[in-house]
């Protein structure tokens, strides 16, 4: 089993739509563990952003019953790839973990030919750039995971 975690500030925009729109691309798979969490303590227990449900809803992409979550130190041993959004996400996932010693985490645009951070939709309210951004990255990890690239 394959297990991904997508980690953003909040927990209730960007991980959690890389978290839906990835289980929609690997929906035939069942050797992958798909999850999403938050750095942050400021949205635990809340429900998806609407601007992303409302984006999901249509792409045809499923989102059912998921609240904001706080990633945890033990969460470095429990998944394979953890994945952040920007390189806010990136330095707060490491204090969280203490570090990276296995190569286990990324930002989720370091899964495309241009890398670079995917910007909240909490602050800029566009949440179609933001769905691009992520179904490319999303893209590039499907292709990592189906053996067709290999992740530098």
């Amino acid at each position: 089993m394959i297990k991904i975690l997508f980690v953003c500030h909040g927990n209730i925009c960007r991980s959690p739509m890389a978290e839906f729109v990835l289980k929609h691309m690997a929906r035939y798979r069942d050797d992958i563990y798909i999850a999403s969490a938050a750095t942050s303590t400021e949205e635990i227990g809340n429900g998806v952003h609407y601007g992303t449900v409302d984006i999901l809803k249509r792409k045809g992409i499923p989102n059912p019953g998921h609240r904001a979550v706080q990633m945890k130190k033990s969460d470095y041993d429990a998944y394979d790839y953890i994945i952040g959004m920007d390189e806010w996400n990136i330095r707060n996932i490491m204090r969280i973990t203490g570090g990276d010693p296995d190569g286990k985490i990324y930002k989720l645009l370091d899964f495309t030919e241009r890398g670079g951070d995917i910007a909240d939709p909490w602050y800029t309210h566009d949440f179609e750039t933001t769905y691009n951004d992520i179904y490319e990255g999303c893209k590039g990890l499907m292709e990592v995971l189906n053996g067709r690239t290999k992740k530098a």
